[in-house]
């Protein structure tokens, strides 16, 4: 393709995408996707084609295949999981991110790719009102972040034992110490970061779904008799079932006179700190290690973009440092190296997202659109606890309702079965998207507000297709 071919091309697939974006503001679309399992592979050929074929055929399978396989999560009634509000400024950001192709082995490899990134997450630590002794690097996902938190709590607590004999070096084993409410990544990234499963310790909530810290002291207290070494803590603030904060002020009072490492997992509601009124949801975040945010979910940046905090750089450099001589400028002692802060040794622009997003949006209307969405998750708790077959069943804290129909004489799994057939009616409907999920025993459906193009009156209408979606399975 030559760049006329694709100043051509490009023209037609941007208006491809300003379409669909308009289309689905209007919910032209069915917010969930249409096909069964295999459909799309039928629909492939078993081989690449030996021949170019032209971008028009390119569009129109785009058309044909790919759309009827997508499930929207853009669209104003998509409720499911968690917000994933991709802005079409950071779309063009991204654009212009895969137009540039350049790869941040290091500072020399493209200046701009660090230097930009660097103001970039310091940007989105003052928003959300985090002291500047944190510095930022950016991620692909939470996952991979608290991958990263937890080797980095484990060389602290083993003293750099990876220089040595790694994890057969003889050490006190090591345990690290969650909430029941915390995402399943953490446990994966223990497991990766050499945790054995019997050394992550998941830690009860109390009636708000948040770690309780008596437990968490009494946990510790018997490992520590039992000649085993608290390593880390993972505190969430905004779990993923409900969105609980953890006490990060309790818990950093038991970690931070023993060095044990805290790491906050605030993918979700890291992004609610832009709002100063909500930052009381996470007071002593400053005693934390390492913190974990997600652009990506509700500050309208397109993934992936996950935002990694430490206090301690020199101490993440030490451990995830990698220097062989091809990557040795005259210039290391004076710039960050971004591949010394995480996993991958190259890595794409991906603060051009969050300069697109931030510069064409402002931080005030941002701010505007979270206020509007906590505001819709309230007035949508209030119109469900009025109804007396409806029932609230966690603390609405920003914007996720988690709800339950229980109509008269209708309990245990009888009631769960009604409530996941009724939730896959809606979903299969077309109409709208909400995921259901295991909260204090009982099965859940949990609305969770935050797409770009959603507005009140989506809210009004989610509540009609709820009651109706439950009609026919009472």
């Amino acid at each position: 393709m030559t760049p006329e071919e694709f100043r051509h091309a490009g023209h037609a697939l941007v208006e491809w995408i300003a379409d669909y974006r308009e289309r689905l503001a209007r919910g032209e679309y069915p917010v969930q996707a249409t096909v069964k399992p295999g459909e799309i592979i039928a629909q492939l050929p078993s081989a690449a084609p030996a021949a170019p074929e032209a971008f028009e055929a390119i569009l129109a399978d785009l058309n044909r295949i790919v759309m009827p396989g997508m499930t929207h999560w853009q669209h104003p009634r998509f409720f499911g999981y968690f917000p994933a509000s991709g802005s079409l400024a950071s779309v063009l950001g991204d654009m212009a991110s895969t137009a540039l192709s350049s790869i941040g082995l290091n500072w020399q490899a493209s200046p701009a790719l660090t230097e930009v990134e660097q103001v970039m997450t310091d940007w989105l630590r003052d928003l959300m009102g985090l002291p500047n002794t944190f510095s930022g690097v950016l991620q692909d996902t939470a996952s991979a972040a608290s991958f990263v938190a937890l080797v980095s709590a484990r060389e602290r607590a083993n003293g750099y034992a990876a220089a040595r004999g790694g994890l057969q070096s003889g050490t006190a084993t090591l345990m690290v110490y969650t909430s029941q409410q915390s995402h399943s990544s953490i446990e994966k990234a223990a497991l990766l970061a050499g945790f054995g499963r019997e050394q992550v310790r998941a830690i009860p909530g109390d009636a708000e779904f948040r770690m309780d810290v008596s437990a968490l002291r009494a946990a510790m207290a018997e490992d520590r008799a039992a000649g085993r070494q608290p390593a880390a803590v993972v505190a969430t603030s905004g779990t993923t079932a409900v969105t609980a904060f953890d006490p990060i002020a309790e818990i950093a009072a038991l970690t931070a006179p023993e060095g044990v490492w805290l790491h906050v997992d605030a993918a979700m509601g890291g992004s609610a700190m832009v709002l100063p009124e909500y930052r009381h949801l996470w007071a002593g975040i400053e005693a934390a290690d390492s913190i974990v945010m997600n652009p990506h979910k509700w500050l309208c940046v397109a993934f992936d973009c996950s935002l990694y905090l430490v206090r301690d750089p020199e101490h993440l450099v030490r451990v995830m440092s990698t220097n062989p001589s091809y990557l040795q400028t005259a210039v290391d002692r004076e710039v960050r190296n971004y591949r010394d802060w995480g996993i991958p040794l190259g890595r794409r622009f991906r603060a051009l997202k969050i300069w697109f997003t931030l510069r064409d949006l402002g931080t005030e209307a941002i701010r505007a659109r979270l206020r509007d969405h906590i505001q819709w998750a309230q007035d949508l708790a209030a119109t469900v606890s009025a109804d007396p077959e409806w029932r609230v069943v966690a603390p609405v804290t920003l914007q996720t309702v988690c709800i339950r129909h229980e109509p008269a004489g209708l309990t245990g799994e009888a009631l769960d079965a009604h409530t996941r057939t009724w939730a896959q009616r809606l979903n299969d409907s077309g109409m709208a998207y909400v995921t259901p999920a295991v909260i204090g025993g009982r099965w859940t459906v949990r609305v969770s507000i935050g797409a770009e193009s959603t507005r009140a009156e989506h809210i009004t209408e989610l509540w009609s297709l709820l009651r109706a979606a439950v009609v026919s399975t009472v």
